[in-house]
């Protein structure tokens, strides 16, 4: 099938349902045939949920509908990867050796993500509908999760949490750009964009409606739902009022811009250090 036919008939299928627990074409073999097609499409990178599109990103909306379509069309199969068992609709990844890619025990991605060239997955997860460009470090516990675009040389610190976008179909997930560092335990999710190249401190928590100032000049300066490219960023508190009282609630802070003379792959300690920060 060409592209255009898996877009249409995933497309129709997905208007059709209504709910994608009460699919009608269940059983129509055109339809498994276009939505097994689109997921091996996604697990080999020549289709994406989501690309550049110039300054921004946009959103293959079909591909979305095909990972959701593929929940009900398929039924819980037992698999094994070496010494684990798993029981699941989508099986795990293979094949990594062909792919070029180290992966540590237990490491887990599931089949329908796309996984680059000289990829290193430390003990992770990645889930389906992900993608994670060459040269990156998915690092102990970190999780990448459904729809994730994920650039080159970017550096996942441990327990680092990216969160999954599936739903609305029109949402756009969550995308770290090439050679971003983000620091242990941070939580990104809800569609943020972290720029090329930012550095995130430990612990840093971003959401859709997360504060993130820019105090590097005499005003302040708030944005949400993306990181500047370039920009490093530790958590913060702001006071906010409610009627029990004023309480801090988090932010994020831009407190620079990451030195054109800092290697790509430094440390998150050595970035901090030009601001005199410690996280």
């Amino acid at each position: 099938m060409t592209l255009p036919d898996l877009e249409r008939i995933i497309t129709a299928a997905w208007d059709d349902a209504g709910r994608r627990d009460s699919l009608a074409r269940r059983d129509d073999p055109e339809l498994r045939d276009a939505v097994d097609e689109a997921i091996r499409l996604l697990d080999t990178g020549e289709i994406r949920v989501a690309e550049p599109d110039g300054d921004g990103w946009r959103v293959n909306v079909w591909v979305k509908e095909a990972v959701l379509l593929a929940f009900p069309l398929r039924e819980i199969e037992p698999s094994v990867a070496g010494p684990f068992e798993y029981r699941d609709k989508i099986p795990v990844k293979s094949g990594y050796e062909k792919l070029g890619v180290r992966v540590v025990p237990p490491a887990v991605a599931r089949y329908g993500a796309y996984i680059a060239p000289g990829v290193v997955l430390m003990p992770s997860y990645t889930n389906i509908g992900a993608y994670i460009d060459a040269g990156t470090m998915v690092d102990t516990w970190a999780t990448v999760g459904s729809c994730a675009q994920i650039g080159r040389n970017v550096h996942l610190s441990g327990g680092v949490g990216i969160g999954g976008v599936l739903e609305p179909v029109q949402a756009v997930p969550v995308i770290v750009e090439d050679g971003a560092f983000i620091g242990s335990r941070s939580i990104i999710v809800e569609g943020v964009r972290v720029g090329s190249e930012a550095v995130i401190g430990a612990g840093v928590v971003l959401t859709a409606s997360t504060r993130i100032i820019d105090v590097t000049e005499a005003e302040a300066v708030e944005i949400r739902g993306a990181v500047p490219p370039r920009a490093v960023v530790i958590p913060g508190a702001r006071p906010k009022s409610f009627p029990a009282g004023t309480y801090d609630v988090p932010c994020a802070l831009v407190i620079g811009r990451r030195g054109r003379s800092t290697d790509r792959k430094t440390s998150l300690n050595q970035a901090l250090r030009e601001f005199d920060v410690s996280v």
